[in-house]
């Protein structure tokens, strides 16, 4: 199979259809609205039965139908158009990347991830980390940023989530069909699939490469699932983050290791490495064998020239993010590669351990990265804060101050996540040129000329769109479970709606909301003082305490007051994410502070028209003024948990009933809260740019990539 399956046309297909299997092909269709609009008018049914997907939508059609519905729905001029677009893009040069990156062109970035969340449906991602990855490359494409990205093709991606009658979650997996994705295979002149071989001390695993086109970005995927390796490790890349520890090593062998390997195969010569995260920094290791193989250099001086080149993002101060091998799991998979660098055992366990002379430290993937690179950064003002404590034992002797891990805050791909309703609007009042330069402020001041009475109803349309989804999702849901006791979900547009969406990772506290049912009560009794509450979210298979989280809120879902005003969105992806992210008046977010390393679901919800109830950690204590949003807490931290839950819950509740609740609910003669409006906008102009992506790849070339190119010396920010 070679992927990138197109449709049964004969050798004289139109033009149309041509044009079509060009633009599927290359995810930059994603973040293009006219273009998702043209594949959905061609059959709106099919579109969302087939999940988004325009290859699947086109294999499943025939040409003469794609003609004739084409000219039904007079979809020509739009496709051309669409087509054109799209190769003027690609060869463009007159980027902002052309301009500020230019020493990037021959040695390009090397973008590492284990995850990446372009579009719902490409499945390769689980949450956060991936969709943060694939906005990044979004960005870079862009702006025209030269990067090339490396992560893992999963054949079964992550796991398909459905709660049982009992409100507990049950997981599958569903093979996923190669042929209707946009994955071309990586073959040698004679047709024969290229392979990356990995040796252990077991035996030599080989991957195959796949190429993704995310606009002007290649995405390189590797895929174990070869003829001739062993059973295990052909099942090896199937599963994101399955299986036990020996598996998670592996994949990340695969990706650091192999990943590597398959840029060398493919003639690319990275100028810069971006380990985004632990995962991948056995990619470090692996250039710095490369380098003294290919230029006669000593360990030292490899490993040197490694850390010039090399940046590394943490994501996460929570111990379970960083991960740890025993020495065994070390030697099994990392011996042939400790053989050619020649070092011992003990040496290479060092890299890995922040005490280099302790024998029972286990190897830290975090630890192997900070020091194998010159650049290291956090993903917010307060993460970096508490990453220079967490790893201060690293450099010893130095005040946490003076650790060098920098941040650079993440933000979101605006073109992904702004509704077309909403750009619109944009269109009409900012700037002609403020999509190609919405990471920079003044583009977002003329947002306060917005008229109240059309922001306003927009964003009314939007909560309509996302409550219709709602009640389709959970009737699908309950009819699954064979509920059809005839109860359904009285969901308003005129009523309050919050949104919660992440992780039920139990730092999260996804149930917070719910510590005293009775105060929250007659938030869902008042006439005109009505919340509703729309929650969803995966908790890993292995988390009982947060599949525990999720089931509470199943039950609460049949209680009175809340039955029929609080729904689940089961099987969280980008799709649900998008609608909730859109359509939601309030997005709330209240993480046990300082383990929230950003967040960036709130930043989509800004781009949007909505407003954040945050406690203020990640990216919220940096953004928040006290005008554009609402903050949970002052930003303190209790010695005790339980404590600090009951604290926060408390200033929960009451920031609910006398600032959110009231402010949305006090209307002028028009019918409209004008209050409200006025905060809306406030986060708009305040955070629409700086929350942005773009921003935030400009900052990385500016302070993480050029430095490590050799173009100028590093501003990292701490």
């Amino acid at each position: 199979m070679n992927g990138a399956a197109v449709p049964r046309t004969p050798a004289s297909a139109s033009r149309l259809v041509e044009c079509l299997c060009a633009l599927a092909r290359n995810l930059w269709w994603s973040w293009q609205a006219g273009v998702v609009n043209i594949f959905r008018d061609l059959d709106p049914v099919r579109w969302r039965r087939l999940d988004h997907n325009p290859i699947a939508l086109l294999e499943d059609m025939e040409p003469d139908e794609i003609e004739h519905r084409a000219t039904e729905m007079a979809l020509h001029n739009r496709i051309h158009r669409a087509h054109q677009r799209m190769a003027e893009y690609l060869q463009s040069r007159a980027t902002w990347g052309d301009a500020h990156a230019g020493v990037l062109l021959a040695r390009p970035v090397a973008y590492f991830s284990a995850e990446f969340g372009i579009h719902e449906s490409l499945p390769i991602y689980s949450g956060g980390l991936g969709v943060l990855a694939g906005d990044h490359i979004k960005s870079a494409s862009d702006l025209g940023v030269p990067m090339v990205a490396i992560g893992l093709f999963y054949d079964q991606g992550y796991f398909r989530q459905h709660l049982d009658v009992h409100g507990w979650q049950q997981e599958s997996y569903v093979d996923v069909d190669v042929d209707r994705l946009p994955l071309v295979l990586v073959t040698t002149p004679s047709g024969a699939p290229v392979l990356i071989h990995l040796e252990t001390r077991g035996g030599t695993i080989a991957t195959r490469v796949w190429k993704v086109a995310a606009g002007r970005v290649m995405l390189l995927l590797l895929d174990s699932n070869c003829e001739g390796n062993k059973p295990e490790d052909r099942e090896l890349t199937s599963r994101l983050y399955g299986g036990d520890v020996r598996t998670r090593i592996r994949q990340e062998l695969v990706l650091g290791v192999g990943g590597l390997r398959a840029l060398h195969a493919l003639g690319i010569a990275p100028g810069v490495l971006h380990l985004n995260e632990g995962h991948s920094a056995f990619a470090a290791i692996e250039m710095v064998r490369h380098l003294m193989a290919t230029d006669g250099l000593s360990i030292e001086e490899a490993a040197r020239r490694v850390g010039q080149m090399t940046c590394f993002t943490t994501h996460t101060p929570v111990p379970a993010g960083h991960d740890r091998f025993s020495p065994e799991l070390i030697e099994e998979h990392l011996g042939p590669l400790r053989d050619a660098l020649g070092l011992s055992g003990d040496d290479l366990m060092a890299l890995g351990r922040i005490d280099r002379q302790s024998s029972g430290e286990p190897f830290c993937m975090t630890v192997l990265a900070l020091r194998l690179s010159r650049y290291a950064n956090a993903v917010s003002g307060v993460h970096g804060h508490v990453s220079r404590r967490m790893w201060e034992p690293l450099w010893p002797g130095r005040e946490a101050d003076d650790v060098p891990i920098g941040h650079i805050t993440n933000g979101v791909h605006v073109p992904s996540w702004l509704a077309p309703q909403m750009r619109r609007l944009y269109d009409r009042h900012l700037s002609p040129d403020w999509s190609t330069r919405s990471g920079e402020a003044e583009i977002w001041q003329r947002v306060d000329e917005l008229e109240d009475a059309e922001l306003w109803e927009t964003h009314q349309l939007l909560k309509s769109r996302l409550l219709s989804f709602v009640r389709r999702r959970v009737a699908r849901q309950r009819e699954r479970r064979g509920e059809l006791d005839g109860s359904e979900l009285v969901l308003s547009p005129s009523v309050l709606t919050i949104g919660f969406a992440r992780r039920f990772a139990t730092y999260k506290r996804a149930t917070l909301l719910l510590a005293d049912l009775e105060r929250l009560a007659p938030l869902f009794e008042g006439t005109h003082t009505h919340i509703q509450l729309i929650f969803a979210g995966k908790a890993h298979p292995e988390d009982r305490p947060g599949k525990e989280l999720l089931q509470r809120i199943a039950t609460l879902m049949r209680q009175a007051p809340f039955a029929g005003r609080v729904a689940f969105l089961e099987d969280y992806d980008i799709n649900v994410g998008r609608h909730l992210v859109q359509g939601v008046d309030v997005w709330l977010n209240n993480p046990r502070r300082p383990l929230e390393a950003c967040g960036t679901s709130g930043q989509k919800v800004v781009l949007n028209g909505g407003l954040n109830l945050s406690v203020l950690d990640g990216w919220w204590a940096e953004a928040y003024d006290g005008l554009n949003g609402f903050a949970i807490g002052l930003g303190q931290v209790h010695a005790s948990e339980e404590a600090q839950d009951r604290r926060d819950a408390e200033s929960l509740y009451r920031t609910l009933e006398e600032q959110v609740v009231p402010l949305y609910y006090t209307r002028d003669a028009d019918g409209l809260p004008r209050g409200w409006i006025a905060r809306v906008k406030r986060a708009i102009r305040t955070l629409g740019w700086r929350f942005n992506a773009d921003r935030m790849v400009m900052d990385y070339t500016r302070n993480c990539y050029l430095p490590a190119a050799g173009g100028l010396s590093s501003r990292m920010v701490r």
